[in-house]
């Protein structure tokens, strides 16, 4: 599964402030929309090994990144092949997984709350047109910690579809995902009107 959990180390990349690694990570992606293509997916794919072999998360950590996203790789990557081809679809499933796990380095090699105390610096300036900061880190860790849950909610209910010998019935795999997903939500609503975030 692609872990969003803090990976503890010393790495140079460790070290660099969060506001610059999401800097960073807001460019990379920016790039791979920009000069989207096959050389950008490739070389985009270097960048992101390379950053997270010196970030000292291993290739086996890679490897489960990618590996975590197959259902998702599968299900897209069949879509586009029959809308647009075999190249789009590279061009397309390829930049998403690497966008994403590039994402995941940036969230193992940085602290939670650092992120998000990055986040409300960089939008506290927009205090002078209504924007309310804080918030705005709120709505930023609750979304980067749903995709990590949405992730392992897709993870357990392919083991579980396995198991059950299920393994090429995609309807076994959508129902309880989306089920589980919107039980997600549901919680999360509540627990954010429990603490007066209901507006």
């Amino acid at each position: 599964m692609l872990s969003g959990l803090y990976v503890e180390g010393d790495s140079w990349l460790h070290r660099v402030r969060p506001g610059v690694k999401l800097v960073g990570l807001l460019v990379f992606t920016t790039c791979l929309l920009v000069w989207s293509g096959v050389v950008a997916v490739v070389v985009g794919g270097v960048v992101v090994v390379v950053a997270g072999l010196c970030g000292g998360l291993g290739w086996l950590w890679l490897w489960r990144g990618v590996w975590g996203l197959r259902w998702l790789v599968v299900v897209l990557g069949v879509v586009q092949v029959v809308v647009n081809g075999v190249f789009d679809a590279f061009v397309v499933v390829g930049g998403l997984v690497v966008a994403v796990v590039a994402a995941s380095v940036v969230t193992a090699t940085t602290k939670t709350a650092e992120m998000m105390d990055a986040v409300v610096v960089g939008v506290r300036p927009l205090r002078c047109v209504g924007v309310d900061a804080d918030r705005v880190g709120l709505v930023f860790s609750l979304v980067l910690r749903s995709v990590f849950v949405v992730a392992g909610i897709v993870e357990e209910v392919g083991q579980a579809r396995k198991a059950r010998g299920l393994e090429r019935s995609f309807r076994a795999l959508l129902v309880p995902v989306v089920v589980r997903t919107v039980r997600h939500g549901e919680r999360m609503g509540e627990a954010l009107v429990a603490r007066g975030v209901d507006d």
